[in-house]
């Protein structure tokens, strides 16, 4: 039934020109997607060489990283009010100026307010060009706009150019210097804008909707609240959390923000983010999976660079090869869950299921694998796995969303809403846990080592005592690490056996309105605040 072309014939863009044959047209498209992916402003896998040549902390390039992601969040929730402003070349050329200017200004700045705000703007931007393209040939990859389908696709694309951007990162790093990833971006986004010039009319839809009606401020105090949730997690370790002022205040901004906004969503007509979109069983739902599924990976952000690094002795290059088996593992989930979920109508619950006894694994495999004597090639099937999980429980949960029975103006709002908790607290909110948790129980295998170590000679052992003091500091890493990941473990456990045991029919029918009728639906939307403005 997807590949039904009958009711709309075969598929066109009009926008690009009719010598250029119809079957290269999406690819086009897509070809300006994957540069607009791999164009983060700031790439976290150049972390370490940005902070040893630039007067930048680890943290504040995470929180520049974090930043592009919220500013892609927030975007969610007007990217179709200005699709349908302004035409396909204006946004691609209007992003592609942005992001140039982006990369040049990461690629120089130290300051990290600066950083931070272009990355928030760059994010914002590569979102719109985004959906641009993906929009332009969502009917090429679904003619019956089975959501399902479509956000394989899009899972596939963007979490590839995420493993993919962090190699070329390293290796142009290793080769050059950091800043060169930067400026073949440039080069790059300046091709796609000549082509987009030379092969992209400037194709408006029938129907002109002005950018009328929309609570800009909403949108700054939801982002406001987003990036002071974030500083909390990313600082948080840094600043020993609630004892330094700036956590305190970050901690008072969040609260504040987040009351203002409910109070705001209580009266005007058209807030944000309603509370309709926050109430919605499946948004609920899909936020407390996200909490404790990306809480259980989490130890991919604080647990494998350490032990690859530390107890392993693998330098840049090898540590970033470990993202190929992620990479395989992406393209592995997105393929079975387009077969299995997209295709043949797996039901939610099977698939969840699915993503957390993939989950389980990759912790087994590293509670029982972690040790001193691993080989890098023993790490790709908890790395491939970790992947996969990953990828379906996303594809999956942003499916439901549009299941969820929001009308389409509330729609973009629960966008929002998944992206913030999806990608960035997702990415943030467990690793603070998991990063916390490391220390005290470090601190405690530590004493417990030292202890036992302490009618230990140095002499009788030839070993100096510094030397002594790494081994106990390396054995108790080990032996925390195994502890957090049973801990992890059992948790998975117990909540894969929550989800079997729960009563889940729902199959798949996410299907997305015709365009036309999201341009009437925003057409009368927009008259209707007008109205209101005029009688106000």
């Amino acid at each position: 039934m997807a590949d039904w072309h009958a009711p709309q014939g075969p598929f066109d863009i009009p926008d690009v020109p009719n010598y250029i044959p119809r079957r290269l047209k999406p690819w086009l498209f897509i070809f300006f997607v994957i540069i607009i992916q791999f164009s983060g402003g700031v790439y976290l896998a150049a972390a370490s060489d940005m902070v040893g040549t630039t007067a930048l902390m680890q943290e504040d390039i995470l929180m520049a990283g974090y930043a592009s992601i919220i500013g892609l969040a927030i975007n969610f929730a007007v990217m179709f009010r200005i699709k349908f402003r302004f035409s396909n070349r204006t946004q691609l050329l209007g992003a592609g100026i942005v992001l140039i200017a982006a990369n040049f200004i990461c690629a120089h700045t130290s300051s990290a307010p600066v950083l931070v705000a272009t990355c928030f703007v760059a994010g914002w931007f590569r979102m719109q060009a985004t959906l641009a393209c993906n929009s332009t040939i969502q009917l090429w990859l679904t003619p019956v706009r089975d959501m399902s389908v479509f956000f394989c696709y899009v899972y596939l694309v963007v979490d590839s150019a995420i493993q993919l951007s962090g190699i070329a990162t390293v290796y142009s790093a290793f080769h050059w210097q950091w800043e060169y990833m930067q400026w073949v971006m440039i080069a790059l986004l300046a091709l796609m804008m000549i082509v987009v010039m030379i092969l992209v009319k400037p194709v408006r839809g029938p129907m002109f909707i002005p950018l009328l009606g929309i609570d800009w401020i909403g949108g700054a105090l939801w982002a406001v609240f987003m990036m002071s949730f974030t500083f909390i997690c990313v600082y948080g370790n840094f600043y020993d959390w609630w004892d330094a002022p700036e956590i305190r205040w970050a901690t008072l901004l969040a609260i504040a923000t987040l009351g203002i906004n409910l109070w705001r969503a209580s009266f005007l007509h058209h807030p944000y983010i309603t509370f309709r979109a926050m109430t919605n069983r499946n948004v609920i739902r899909a936020t407390g999976v996200y909490l404790v599924f990306f809480t259980l990976i989490a130890t991919e952000h604080v647990f494998e660079h350490t032990y690859a690094t530390t107890i392993l002795g693998f330098d840049e290059t090898n540590l970033i090869d470990l993202n190929w088996y992620v990479f395989a593992g992406i393209i592995a989930g997105c393929a079975f869950t387009y077969l299995t979920f997209a295709r043949r109508k797996w039901r939610y619950k099977t698939m969840t299921a699915i993503g957390f006894a993939l989950a389980i694994v990759y912790l087994a495999y590293f509670y029982f694998l972690i040790d001193y004597g691993v080989e890098k090639e023993m790490l790709f099937l908890p790395l491939f796995f970790r992947g996969a999980a990953s990828v379906i429980i996303s594809i999956v949960f942003l499916t439901s969303i549009v299941q969820s029975g929001l009308p389409f103006q509330v729609f973009p709002q629960a966008l929002t809403i998944n992206g913030f908790t999806g990608a960035v607290m997702g990415a943030t909110f467990g690793p603070a846990i998991i990063g916390e948790l490391l220390r005290h129980t470090l601190a405690k295998n530590a004493a417990i080592l030292s202890s036992a170590m302490a009618d230990v000679n140095p002499i009788t052992t030839r070993l100096h005592v510094g030397e002594l003091y790494g081994i106990v500091q390396t054995q108790a890493l080990v032996v925390s690490m195994k502890e957090i990941f049973g801990w992890l473990l059992i948790t998975a456990i117990i909540s894969l056996t929550i989800i079997l045991v729960s009563y889940g029919p729902l199959r798949p029918r996410a299907i997305f309105p015709k365009w036309k009728t999201v341009r009437r639906t925003l057409r009368r939307l927009v008259r209707l605040e007008t109205r209101a403005a005029t009688q106000a």
